[in-house]
């Protein structure tokens, strides 16, 4: 068994599309649109395998809970501690929000976490 896709609702469709594809290699499928729903989405397949499914739907609103139970992050392998930096710098010159700096975690990884355009979390790891 294997995880197929994990799903986000966002209300800056485009926006997300572009930050995984520029940021984290995805591969964006073209755009579904159901204009009866009010429901739009892109698949962003990562590695050919596993995919983002970014959706967006007209009843759908923007929350600014903060933390809740559910999925926490997203964490991206980058293969080295030097790419964990890199790729860390440079969504820091772009603009967007780092959460942690790169470290060493005591569980074995060394990580940064970034925040995407929605500020969903993404643990960038080696």
């Amino acid at each position: 068994m294997a995880v197929a896709h994990i799903a986000l609702w966002t209300n800056r469709l485009e926006e997300l599309r572009d930050f995984y594809v520029r940021y984290f290699d995805g591969e964006s499928g073209p755009v579904y649109r159901n204009p009866a729903k009010g429901f739009e989405s892109f698949f962003v397949r990562f590695d050919g395998v596993v995919a983002l499914e970014l959706m967006r739907r007209t009843d759908i609103r923007d929350s600014d809970e903060g933390e809740h139970t559910g999925f926490c992050h997203v964490a991206f392998g980058v293969g080295s501690r030097e790419a964990v930096c890199s790729l860390t710098e440079r969504l820091r010159r772009d603009g967007y929000r780092i959460a942690g700096e790169p470290r060493q975690t005591g569980d074995g990884y060394f990580e940064s976490v970034v925040c995407d355009p929605d500020g969903n979390r993404i643990e960038i790891v080696a």
